[in-house]
């Protein structure tokens, strides 16, 4: 593997669907003071917007009985909102586009096509960014989870050797990034965290631009992380403990909006530092 030339660029990917504000703007603000420019992308183009309650002071969250969005956080996340900085995000479907049904006429050549069209877009972003941020928040679920344009983004990156971050329901994509033939997990073997199932909602799992109310998560995302992991790696929810980053290269995984600053701190390191392991 050649040596990896740094560009000081990142590529943050954000729902269309709402993002929670600190786990974008903590980790934003420690990469930017370390003089990294971040550059916004959604599925489709269209414009991200934080949560409401991510820049709500009076927010209560339901599993812990607390008000999470600090005012400090509150106060970062509504400047962030004033500048309109995620208002034209670039759109991953100019660059990779849908696979094609195995019903399709000409499917082979089709499929060939596919992966011609991904090798060109891959080798341009992962030479233009050091590294890929996938933002959580409960929008994830909608457009970013089970969306295999947003895996063959994560694998391109990962066959890079480049870091590839996550935070909160931001994580759920590496478990299903999966080599088309071979359908293995590639976080297999490996340490990382995630929304624990205590923090889970029974109710409420909201999303902007929708007129339903899903009610809980559609899965459980601690489940999800810790079958995609196997017996030789492992899932740390770390319940109990204030916060919950684990390092185990190419990945950096949160669990939460409190891990935000520390998340940052971490991906900071990864990059300048060459971190390979924290937190396990």
């Amino acid at each position: 593997m050649g040596l990896i030339v740094s560009t000081k660029k990142i590529l943050a990917i954000l729902s269309e669907y709402g993002y929670w504000g600190i786990e974008l703007v903590g980790p934003l603000n420690k990469l930017e003071t370390a003089g990294y420019k971040i550059d916004f992308m959604t599925p489709n183009g269209k414009p991200a917007e934080a949560l409401p309650p991510s820049y709500d002071p009076t927010y209560l969250d339901p599993p812990l009985g607390v008000c999470v969005t600090s005012p400090q956080h509150a106060k970062d996340v509504k400047e962030f909102i004033s500048k309109n900085r995620t208002s034209n995000p670039m759109s991953l479907k100019q660059y990779i586009p849908e696979r094609p049904y195995y019903s399709s006429p000409d499917f082979l050549r089709k499929l060939e096509n596919y992966y011609l069209k991904i090798r060109e877009s891959v080798e341009k972003l992962t030479s233009e960014y050091d590294s890929l941020f996938l933002v959580g928040g409960s929008g994830p679920i909608v457009d970013m989870v089970n969306n295999q344009s947003i895996h063959e983004l994560i694998l391109g990156f990962y066959r890079k050797n480049l870091p590839i971050a996550g935070i909160c329901y931001g994580v759920a994509p590496l478990a299903f990034a999966r080599d088309f033939n071979e359908r293995k997990s590639i976080i297999r073997g490996k340490h990382v965290t995630g929304h624990c199932i205590e923090y889970d909602y029974h109710d409420g799992t909201g999303f902007l631009h929708t007129d339903f109310n899903m009610g809980p998560p559609p899965y459980v995302l601690e489940y999800v992380m810790s079958d995609a992991v196997g017996p030789e790696g492992q899932y740390h929810g770390n319940f109990g403990k204030k916060t919950s980053v684990i390092v185990d290269y190419p990945f950096i995984t949160a669990r939460s909006l409190q891990c935000s600053h520390e998340f940052g701190e971490q991906f900071v390191k990864v990059l300048d530092q060459g971190l390979k392991r924290y937190g396990w």
